[in-house]
């Protein structure tokens, strides 16, 4: 896909739930990722990145860190960017 497109996803990692907040602190720490919701065992995360090699590189590594059984993709999306003069900022739509 060209630059003109923005991608996004959901994913759920499961983790050993005693290390659960553990891995919240090392995700919150990647960029593009944001942390949404978390139980012991359990994170929903958002990942956001320019393509969807990202994503999948992102998950791939969220699956390899220390305390974490398995990540999922749960939903992607890619957003077509539009340029606007709004603050001179680029939103997705």
């Amino acid at each position: 896909m060209s630059d003109n497109w923005h991608h996004v996803s959901s994913a759920v990692v499961v983790t050993r739930p005693e290390l659960t907040e553990d891995v919240v602190a090392r995700l919150t720490t990647i960029e593009g990722v944001e942390v949404h919701a978390t139980v012991p065992g359990k994170i929903v995360v958002v990942i956001e990145g320019p393509h969807s090699g990202v994503l999948g590189e992102t998950l791939i590594g969220i699956s390899g860190m220390d305390g974490v059984l398995a990540a999922h993709m749960v939903f992607e999306q890619a957003l077509e960017i539009e340029e606007t003069i709004d603050d001179d900022r680029n939103h997705a739509a």
